[in-house]
This record gives structure tokens, sequence and C-alpha cells, in this order.
């Protein structure tokens, strides 16, 4: 039963060498580009507005998804899973997360406005 698996296991440690750096790489690019546009800001992605939210601000909810799915995508192995428990899992969270974003926005903008439009006082 025994069966000599030196070769393959080598092969598998490469590989997977090789799709940790592949991993890492695409995390930072976008984590890189997440960290300029927080740190210059460019005015026309601040003023202008999409759906009562600024472009920059979209474009960190959009790269923030995409980093999740991605890290599920290959640090949970979901990759070589079967499709049905890949769409289960993934698009669940992606779900979840497009909600609980949405409900902080929806929630956060009426208490701004509470607060900027009303009588209660920023005491806070």
């Amino acid at each position: 039963m025994a069966h000599d698996t030196t070769h393959s296991e080598h092969g598998e440690h490469k590989s997977a060498t090789k799709r940790i750096w592949q991993v890492f790489i695409i995390l930072s690019i976008l984590t890189i580009v997440e960290v300029v546009f927080g740190i210059f800001k460019p005015d026309f992605l601040v003023h202008t507005d999409l759906i009562s939210l600024s472009l920059l601000n979209w474009i960190f909810i959009v790269l923030t998804i995409i980093k999740a799915y991605y890290i599920t995508w290959a640090f949970m192995h979901m990759e070589h899973e079967a499709a049905s428990l890949r769409r289960t899992v993934v698009w669940t969270g992606v779900f979840l997360i497009s909600y609980l974003i949405a409900i902080l926005l929806i929630e956060g903008a009426y208490i701004q406005d509470i607060y900027a439009n009303s009588f209660i006082a920023w005491d806070f």
C-alpha cells in the first residue's frame, strides 16, 4: 500500500509556494491601491457621488470585497472544491458583506441627517 510520493509532494510544494506568492502579490497590489487612494484622496473621486456615496468610498468597498473574495478563494482552498460548495460559501459571504455595507450606509446617513437637520445637538 505504501507508495513513493516524494516527487509529487515536492512538485506540490513548489506549486503551493508559487501560489502563495501570487496571492500575496495580488493582495498587496490591491492594498497599495487602497492606501494610495486613502492618502491622496483625488478630488474627482471625493466630490463625485454615486448613490449618495463618493466614488472613492465605492472604490474602497469594491476593493475590500474583491480582497475578501480572493482570500476565501485562495486561503480557504475554495478553488479546489466542487463548484456548488464554492458558490455557496463565496456568494453567501459576498451577499452578507454587501448587505452589511448597505445597512451601515443607510443607517449612517439617517443618523447624520437627524443630527444635521433637527434639534438634537452634537454633544459627543
